[in-house]
């Protein structure tokens, strides 16, 4: 797999891994799919907030993505951060989330960043089972904050405290 900085032009293959995840699952507790022009928003934002979003690729064809972003709006957590990464459907499975989430941590600023958090769906049991392989702690379990597909869903936060 090719690792590579994602641009504008990933906003349709975003849309496509992301979308099928808010209309198909609760790994995303988002309800309303995202349109191309949100995608390229989302984009913009990342990249302009020096934040990292990474595409995974094979034969040109996009697979997955993993992005960073402020966890808090509040000044004095500025060194935490929270992560997502994507797989498309057909790829789980095959240890392209692995590779991704070592590239992360790998190009991650840890002069700037101290804990990586990720909020889980409970349900979501592969990406829990990844993120604990790379060392991240569960450190809180919110119960039914929100409710998709006429169940409640749990979400958790799983924290990585990074050495510097």
């Amino acid at each position: 797999m090719n690792i590579r900085q994602a641009t504008i032009n990933d906003a349709a293959a975003i849309c496509n891994i992301l979308n099928y995840y808010i209309e198909n699952s609760t790994i995303s507790l988002d309800i309303t799919s995202i349109s191309e022009d949100k995608s390229r928003q989302r984009i913009n934002d990342i990249i302009n907030s020096g934040h990292l979003l990474y595409i995974g690729e094979i034969d040109g064809n996009v697979i997955g993505f993993y992005c960073t972003y402020d966890w808090n709006n509040r000044s004095a957590c500025k060194s935490t951060v929270e992560e997502s990464i994507f797989l498309d459907k057909d790829e789980i499975g095959k240890g392209y989330g692995t590779q991704l989430f070592e590239h992360l941590l790998k190009h991650i600023n840890r002069s700037k960043t101290h804990v990586l958090i990720a909020t889980i769906v409970i349900s979501n049991e592969s990406s829990i089972r990844l993120h604990e392989r790379f060392g991240f702690k569960q450190v809180s379990h919110i119960k039914e904050i929100g409710r998709k597909f006429n169940q409640w869903q749990d979400i958790g936060h799983w924290q990585l405290i990074l050495k510097q």
